[in-house]
């Protein structure tokens, strides 16, 4: 059975599913077919229900759970760190109200944190490729951007300053780790595959886990103005105990920024919450 399996092209990713990629654990009558897409795409995908497995942002789930049911490993969290708004200049953040910022899609969590930040509607932004948002910062193209990825260690390279880190400001208002993204698989596959997949993606985390250096080393193709200190500094910070399992806590964080978004008017209920 054919598995298209969705994910962004950077190195946590790539981490996570270098074993499915490169054939090191037996995967039965499943063949895994990557698709690497941003994770905006990945998400427009995701409404359609175009692939059978994918990478999405939390913030996309509730736009897609009649389709998909969320899979218990796979996240990305984000304990006290996340993604990032920079600027040329320091800046406090509730002057960002009067900015134009660049961001890398309006279904991404790190748009949802920032929206529940400065409240539904209480900025101006331009959506762009997460990739370009820091040269176009740099150039003057939008007072500020909103960065995902690996572009939250490498900003200070272009002249950047850090305004507020979302991760952080979440904590402090939940006491939570902030769930960026996740990976959900369609409702509408066999039980078997339903119950057979989610299996095999967390057995391929745990490989990359078990054998760390030989996956990073594999995830450095997808790490864009990094050496391997700074790419495995990346994968340590989104592949961890977190991506094997949400567990009590991890589940509790994607409940609580999907309650707040959709009492803020931001999504719409999550009402079919579950983990595969």
């Amino acid at each position: 059975m054919l598995i298209k399996l969705g994910h962004s092209p950077d190195p946590d990713d790539a981490f996570m599913f270098y074993a499915l990629a490169k054939e090191l654990i037996p995967t039965g009558p499943y063949v895994f077919e990557h698709i690497l897409q941003d994770i905006q795409t990945l998400n427009d995908w995701a409404v359609e229900g175009r692939l059978e497995v994918t990478a999405i942002s939390i913030h996309a789930y509730p736009y897609v759970q009649d389709k998909y049911a969320l899979l218990d490993s796979g996240s990305s969290m984000g304990d006290r760190y996340g993604p990032l708004v920079v600027a040329r200049r320091p800046m406090q953040p509730d002057e960002l109200a009067k900015m134009t910022i660049a961001v890398p899609g309006k279904m991404t969590t790190a748009f949802l944190a920032l929206s529940l930040m400065l409240g539904k509607d209480g900025f101006t932004y331009k959506v762009m490729p997460f990739d370009a948002i820091l040269g176009a910062v740099a150039l003057g193209e939008a007072d500020a951007g909103l960065i995902i990825h690996e572009g939250q260690l490498t900003f200070e390279q272009q002249g950047l300053v850090r305004v507020v880190d979302m991760g952080q400001w979440w904590y402090e208002q939940t006491q939570l780790p902030l769930p960026l993204g996740g990976n959900v698989i369609r409702r509408d596959l066999p039980q078997q595959a339903l119950t057979e997949v989610p299996k095999l993606l967390t057995e391929s985390i745990r490989y990359s886990l078990d054998h760390r250096a030989e996956a990073v080393e594999h995830a450095l193709q997808f790490a864009r103005d990094m050496d391997i200190a700074l790419a495995d500094r990346f994968v340590g910070m989104y592949v961890n105990e977190w991506t094997l399992s949400y567990g009590e806590v991890g589940q509790q964080a994607v409940r609580e920024l999907l309650r707040r978004g959709h009492e803020a008017g931001i999504t719409p209920a999550g009402e079919q919450i579950e983990f595969l």
